[in-house]
């Protein structure tokens, strides 16, 4: 059984979340270890956004802010500290049960690719180049999956594929993706690996 994480400190929304993930065959949990992350930004203490960070650290488990900061600048926030989804509260049910099982689904790959010197790991969400490697968020991953498999991937298509409606989700969060994982490319000495194409979207 997948174990969610749920960070919230409404209690109501908490034990309304618990209750909608049983139902569905999830088991709630309150802390690590666990299969992905449901959080809000404004908590008392440590906000959404540094746990965010700080699992980042160390791991690549999806994770999901749900939300009632509707702002852009939360969003962008969201994705820049390495969210794989933004979703605005009063939630759909439905909505946030198909965007958790995407992400899970997403995790059970085992795919591995490499390309000019670059491996990317799909079940680790490790990328790795000249025996350096570095940890990716689940839309990092993603992201580079795409461009090893196709080499060139239009924006439109990529947000699709992270977000599955890119209707309700502004191309500034997917230029935060790229931003984030061209600077762990670069950290492990693979520079300039990741070029825009101008009108198109993005290429190895």
């Amino acid at each position: 059984m997948e174990r969610i994480l749920i960070v919230e400190d409404d209690e109501a929304i908490r034990t309304e979340l618990a209750e909608l993930l049983r139902a569905n065959g999830y088991l709630p949990v309150l802390e690590e270890p666990c299969d992905l992350a449901l959080l809000d930004i404004s908590l008392p203490g440590e906000s959404g956004l540094e746990i965010c960070r700080r699992l980042r650290e160390h791991s690549g488990l999806p994770v999901i802010f749900l939300t009632a900061c509707t702002t852009d600048e939360d969003e962008l926030l969201a994705f820049g500290v390495g969210a794989d989804d933004f979703i605005r509260k009063p939630y759909h049910s439905s909505v946030l049960l198909a965007r958790i099982a995407r992400l899970l689904r997403r995790g059970g790959s085992n795919t591995v690719l490499s390309k000019r010197g670059l491996t990317l790991d799909l079940s680790t969400q490790t990328a790795e180049y000249e025996g350096n490697k570095q940890t990716l968020t689940r839309n990092e991953a993603r992201i580079l999956y795409c461009l090893m498999q196709k080499e060139l991937c239009a924006r439109e298509a990529l947000i699709e594929d992270l977000w599955n409606n890119a209707l309700f989700v502004d191309e500034s969060a997917l230029y935060v993706n790229i931003s984030r994982l061209r600077e762990k490319l670069k950290a492990i000495g693979a520079v300039d690996f990741i070029r825009t194409v101008r009108g198109v979207g993005y290429e190895l």
